[in-house]
């Protein structure tokens, strides 16, 4: 009774197992994949999904006793043979969102994990889908951005004016953070001055209603403001940080969220400075235009919206039309889930998590969703997800408190509305990765390596 029965519950120390490969197609295997490991980081795959794909790749590949090991800034791989070990470093230079070479990649994987696709023309296909062009231009990327603007500016409740001074807002933003990335300006200066354009759109706002006094309805400036911040949040990897912290990778979520928390001070920055200079030049900063809700106007706007949304920034992120259209319809239901627990009041916006509520059941319904769709359509789960989560972002809020601030002085109020800003995120990541997380435990076509992420993201204290 005392004695334990059986094997340990963690392996340790397992044991190396014999492959017939040569040592050169080891090499060759090993650098394919790498390759695709630092691919898949690039484009914002989180790191649990990478280290599962680039394990499953070698394993189709006839590759065994492969150790990956992936930070915030590399990835390292390393075959452990008999006569030498050999491994191989490759450097995360740079982070986009690119789903269309994500998906590719993807597919891929799966394509020469279950033997269909061998070691040379892996290789082929690789540097096929890294050189290819993307499928837009940088104009339509801008254009989007725009309509994702304009969507938001409705989703809040605005008019057909302001969602096209918001689209052109965000139209301007993103041309001069285009010419200031050109220039090499660090990205929390960039998201800065993003935030500070956007507000001083809202300030010129003010001023004009103070001199042609019109209706707050035309042109509500919180929301112009609101849907250039969300624009500027949307690129952030608030969903890859919590899936990472989530699966057993505490110091790449914690590098991902100290970039998210550093990207989204520069934005505070922006307007907080923006707004303390309008307030000494003398714009009245009145507050009266801030009472916005996603889940005030009717169900079927919000749905449209939230669709607009989520389809504007998967082309954004060069996500192929086919799949555009999927990831709009699923922005609509979630923007329905939302409308529909706030009116059950679920998750009324005065309690003390904001609007969290309804934000955690619309992140949970697109993770189910995506971790559904993820092997029937060959899409990561991590691109439905994030396109589908956009619509909830929290840029008003982010606003509503910084206004606070600097209007009003009233500091604790401005940071109570920031920590409602941070529940929502929060919020939205978790949602999504329970979901994600529900649907594999479902899906009867889970791999040994899924179970393996699994079995990481328990602990070990079982």
């Amino acid at each position: 009774m005392v004695r334990g029965q059986g094997p340990p519950t963690v392996p340790l120390g397992v044991a190396r197992r014999a492959t017939g490969l040569t040592a050169a197609e080891e090499h060759s295997a090993l650098d394919l994949v790498l390759r695709v490991g630092e691919a898949m980081i690039t484009t914002g795959a989180p790191v649990a999904d990478v280290t599962a794909d680039m394990l499953r790749l070698a394993e189709g590949l006839g590759v065994a006793n492969l150790t990956v090991d992936i930070t915030f800034t590399s990835v390292t791989a390393t075959i452990d043979r008999d006569d030498e070990p050999v491994t191989k470093v490759r450097v995360i230079r740079a982070r986009t969102s690119d789903y269309t070479r994500l998906i590719e990649i993807y597919r891929l994987v799966a394509d020469a994990s279950d033997g269909s696709v061998d070691l040379a023309e892996a290789h082929t296909r690789l540097e096929k889908i890294l050189s290819s062009p993307h499928p837009y231009s940088r104009l339509v990327v801008t254009a989007a951005l725009g309509l994702m603007a304009a969507g938001v500016a409705v989703l809040l409740g605005g008019g057909w004016a302001v969602a096209l001074v918001a689209g052109f807002t965000t139209i301007v933003i993103d041309r001069v953070l285009r010419f200031l990335r050109h220039r090499a300006l660090p990205y929390l200066f960039q998201q800065t001055v993003g935030g500070a354009v956007a507000t001083l759109v809202a300030v010129v706002l003010l001023w004009g209603r103070q001199l042609f006094d019109w209706n707050w309805s035309l042109l509500p400036p919180s929301l112009v403001v609101a849907s250039g911040i969300m624009v500027l949040l949307a690129g952030l990897s608030v969903v890859g940080a919590a899936e990472d912290a989530i699966a057993g990778y505490p110091l790449t979520s914690a590098a991902r969220a100290f970039e998210v928390v550093m990207s989204t001070i520069g934005i505070i920055i922006g307007i907080g400075v923006t707004l303390s200079v309008a307030q000494r030049l003398g714009v009245p900063l009145s507050v009266g235009d801030l009472e916005a809700s996603r889940a005030g106007g009717p169900a079927v706007v919000t749905m449209a919206a939230g669709a607009t949304i989520a389809g504007a920034w998967a082309i954004a992120s060069y996500t192929r039309m086919r799949v555009v259209g999927l990831i709009a319809a699923i922005g609509a239901l979630a923007s329905g889930a939302y409308v529909l627990v706030s009116k059950l009041g679920l998750g009324p916006a005065s309690g003390p998590f904001g609007n969290a509520t309804s934000a955690f059941i619309a992140a949970l319904l697109v993770g189910l969703i995506g971790g559904a769709l993820a092997a029937r359509t060959r899409i990561p789960s991590m691109v439905i997800a994030v396109c589908g989560v956009t619509p909830f972002l929290p840029g008003l809020s982010i606003y509503r408190a910084m206004y606070n601030i600097v209007d009003s002085g009233h500091l604790l109020e401005g940071l109570d509305l920031l920590v409602r800003a941070v529940s929502v995120g929060l919020a939205l990541a978790a949602g999504v990765t329970l979901g994600e997380f529900l649907a594999r435990s479902v899906a009867s076509e889970s791999d040994k390596w899924q179970r393996w992420m699994r079995k990481r993201a328990r602990g070990t204290r079982i």
